[in-house]
């Protein structure tokens, strides 16, 4: 019994496979030719598609998500282990607009949302540090 379908395996192998190489790298160059798609900007203006379902009473409710208005983070200055954010002083693992404040360093901080992350830096402007000279006598 065991040698009957050793068989049927075995022979159902060699004539299942008709593909020839030449019709195996056609289909390997298909893989690798670019192919058209939709641009970066066109994609980042489209909406999302998806549709949550609420079932209420035997009625079918189509709930389309709403998008949250993200508020403007500033980062102001950074002191010691803190920093002024959005008018406020945060340390590490303090929530600032719906953001974990996760790192501070010298020139900027990194905040994280579940699995979003934002780095703000401190402004470039020169007005915007305060430098001492030494007067010359």
């Amino acid at each position: 019994m065991k040698k009957t379908i050793y068989t049927l395996l075995a022979t159902s192998v060699v004539y299942g496979n008709d593909l020839s190489m030449e019709q195996i790298r056609i289909m390997v160059q298909k893989i690798h030719d670019p192919r058209d798609g939709i641009s970066i900007e066109k994609l980042k203006d489209t909406k999302e598609p998806f549709v949550r379902v609420e079932n209420e009473n035997n009625t079918t409710t189509y709930v389309v998500p709403v998008e949250e208005e993200d508020t403007k983070l500033t980062l102001n200055a950074i002191l010691n282990e803190s920093a002024y954010i959005n008018g406020q002083w945060k340390r590490v693992d303090e929530n600032v607009s719906g953001y974990t404040l996760k790192y501070i360093g010298r020139k900027g901080v990194v905040l994280k949302k579940d699995t979003q992350i934002k780095k703000l830096f401190l402004s470039k402007k020169k007005l915007d540090f305060i430098t001492i000279n030494e007067r010359k006598q």
